[in-house]
This record gives C-alpha cells, structure tokens and sequence, in this order.
C-alpha cells in the first residue's frame, strides 16, 4: 500500500484549502468514526503520535519474546514446549504486523529499530521483571496478555486504519496466549501445595506490575485527552485498569489464588473493586530504565541485531538478484 509521507502530502496551497478546513475534515472523518488511511491528510502530531505508539507497542511485542523465550527449554513437558514456542512466534509476528502499520505512516522500519536499541523510544515496562520460575510463565499469559487484551480490543476501532486492521489479529492469538496462562496459573494451583505455593508467588510478583500497564492514572496522563479525541484510544487508563481489575479477580478466586492487595474489596455502590495505591515511583523508575532486567533486555536485543544483520544483508541481495533476473526477462 502506497502511503504519503510528511513531506509528500497535500500542501493547503496544492489542495486549495488552509489547515483549518484540513483539520475541520479530518475531524468530521473522526466523528463519523471512519477510518484515516496512509492517503488521507492528517496532522503531524498526529502522525507523530501514531509513530509513538505503534513503534512502543511493536517493541514491546520483540522485546517481550525475551522473558518467555528462556523457559522454551525449560518448560515441563514437550506440550508445553511446543505451546510456548508456538506463543513466541505469534509475538514476533505480532511485532512484525506493526512495524508495518508504522511504515504506513512515513518512517523507516530500521528507523524505529535504532530508535528502540538508542534509547530514543520505549517498550512496556513490564518485559524489565524476571521470570524465575515456570509459574511466571502462566503468569505471563493470564495477567500480562489479559492486560494486553484489554487494552487492545479497544483499538480494533482505532481511527487509524492500518493499526486498527492489525489490531484484529493480533487481539485474535492473544486471547489464546491469556486462556493458555490461565491454565498453567489454574494446574499448578491445584497441584501440590509446592506448586500452589509457586503459583501465588507468581501471581504476587506480576500483580502490581500488570495493573500499571494501563499507565499512568488519568490525572497523570498527558496525551489521553488528546488520544481519545482524536479516536485513537477509546477508554481512559483508569477506566481499563478497572475493568481489567473486576474481570481478574473471580478468576484469582475461582483457581484459589490471593490477589496480594490488602486494601481490596468490592464496593456494592461503584459495582467494582476499591483496590490499593499503586506505587507509581517503580513505575517512573523502571521506565526511566532502572528496572530488574532493563540493561539485560536491550544489551540481548542489540546483540540480537547485529548479529542477525548477514540474514538481512542476504535477503536484500536476494532480492536485488531476483529483481534484476525479472527485468532480464521482461526485456
């Protein structure tokens, strides 16, 4: 798909109209809820904050291969190997469907690459906690694809057409990723009490984490006013943490599980969970890169690139020999 770059678009004077009525009818697109494709004008921060977010959600998928890819060899039987295996590979896809959306948008695929091992542009914070036992596994699955999910549904309907497509999917295999954390979450906590042990340990370690993956609290956010008009999110970060909350607990309980929360309970009033103070300070801090496995995960993820650039130098001299094999044919 053909897509016009920021200094390829129709300029007001080209078009015959100024920014205001470009920006009237770009907004009349959003209110209509329609979609804004690569062809149609946009605003540049608009652009620029699509950029932002799809290239931190795209990392967040490459770099979160990393805590699930060390138990591959790992994982207690040959079922579950070749279902963990299986999950890591939808992430890479994952990863690969974005970066494509980004491209959609003017910017270079080892652009936003250089950005990422630079330090320019983030991925979730939560891909910088360890996993130091197959339970973080199932934890992973249950509470870090099931925030995922409720984050992401929602943008299935983002106003931005080549995300909200790939969004489709991608919410599609994490619901398979979910319900298979659940089940390793739900068979080690009627296991021994050994494994139910391990279970709650895990569960107590990715808690707190998970919850803070909807981000900073509404008060705190500085783009999700601006986000949800333009129909990029749908629901503010606090309002998806508490869903998020009120759909995980009856699963911690119906598995015999605790959430480590002691402030929460059910508020008949609110029909929802009240539920503790989320240490924001480790949030800032393991953004900042101050994390348990920050340093670990991008010194392998570069590594990981330069060591992999022969595979890319031969697939692009592969494809200039079948290009040049083609024209020889064609003439």
């Amino acid at each position: 798909m053909a897509y016009v770059t920021e200094t390829e678009a129709e300029s007001p004077a080209e078009s015959g109209s100024n920014d205001s009525e470009l920006d009237a009818r770009f907004l009349a697109l959003i209110d209509a809820d329609e979609r804004i494709e690569p062809t149609d004008w946009m605003p540049e921060r608009y652009r620029s904050t699509l950029i932002r977010q799809i290239a931190q959600h795209a990392h967040s998928e490459i770099i979160g291969m990393q805590p699930e890819g060390a138990w591959l060899t790992r994982a207690p039987s040959l079922r579950r190997k070749a279902i963990l295996t299986a999950k890591v590979q939808d992430e890479a896809g994952h990863g690969l469907y974005l970066y494509g959306a980004a491209e959609t948008l003017g910017i270079d695929r080892a652009e936003l690459l250089d950005r990422l091992h630079t330090g320019r542009q983030k991925y979730s914070s939560i891909f910088n906690y360890p996993t130091p036992t197959w339970a973080d596994i199932g934890a992973i699955g249950w509470l870090v694809d099931g925030a995922a999910i409720m984050n992401q549904v929602p943008l299935c309907r983002c106003s931005y057409g080549p995300y909200a497509r790939a969004m489709i999917r991608i919410c599609k295999e994490e619901s398979f990723h979910q319900r298979q954390g659940f089940q390793i979450m739900m068979t080690l906590a009627e296991g021994s009490p050994d494994q139910h042990h391990m279970a709650q340990e895990a569960l107590n370690r990715w808690w707190w984490p998970s919850i803070m993956m909807f981000g900073p609290s509404d008060a705190a956010s500085i783009h999700s006013s601006q986000n949800m008009r333009w129909g990029i999110k749908r629901f503010s970060n606090d309002e998806l943490r508490q869903r998020f909350i009120d759909a995980t607990v009856p699963q911690a309980e119906l598995i015999g599980l605790t959430i480590p929360d002691p402030d929460l309970k059910w508020n008949d009033e609110r029909g929802s969970y009240d539920y503790g103070e989320i240490d924001w300070e480790e949030f800032n801090r393991v953004i900042a890169g101050d994390g348990p496995c920050n340093a670990e995960r991008m010194e392998r993820r570069v590594t990981a690139h330069e060591e992999g650039s022969w595979v890319r130098e031969a697939a692009l001299a592969h494809a200039e020999k079948e290009r040049v094999r083609r024209e020889e044919v064609a003439a």
